[in-house]
């Protein structure tokens, strides 16, 4: 037996019965690694939403403690909606430009925006109860995701 190369058919096989095991257990791992990525995202967007939100209100009753402002009996201080978080509010003039808080409203990547639309997110205003899902819409106190599965950990997105 001088010099054969090659591989026999029980060698194959062998290798490609490991392959296909090895593959099985990628591809469930892989597809969870996707998942909690896509959770970390969201977890970071939301709290990047809400720190505007809330940076928002600050600067508002700042600007009503320095009378830049004069205070509105029905009106909260919160942003009257996300959009007015990327193109800034003046507060009286508290500020020489109107100050923003955001570059751009990050996307839930649960439910990613359509092509040249606006990102959507569940919203609440400050009189709303915090288990409603319709918006009263005077203001934008809270955010939350729009998409109604669970997470890894058993929690609902829209929960968060």
């Amino acid at each position: 037996m001088s010099g054969r190369c090659g591989l026999t058919l029980v060698e194959l096989v062998v290798t490609v019965t490991i392959l296909a095991i090895l593959a099985s257990a990628i591809v469930p791992l892989s597809q969870m690694t996707a998942r909690r990525t896509r959770e970390i995202e969201l977890k970071r967007n939301l709290r990047t939403i809400r720190v505007a939100i809330d940076d928002f209100k600050k600067a508002y009753d700042k600007a009503i403690d320095d009378k830049k402002i004069v205070a509105v009996q029905n009106r909260s201080g919160y942003p009257e909606s996300l959009k007015q978080l990327v193109e800034g509010y003046d507060f009286g003039g508290a500020y020489p430009d109107k100050k923003k808080f955001l570059r751009r409203i990050p996307a839930d990547p649960f439910n990613p925006p359509k092509p040249g639309a606006d990102p959507e997110w569940g919203l609440r205003s400050y009189v709303d109860k915090p288990e409603t899902s319709t918006w009263g819409g005077e203001d934008v106190y809270d955010v939350y995701s729009l998409h109604e599965g669970t997470a890894i950990d058993g929690t609902n997105y829209k929960d968060w």
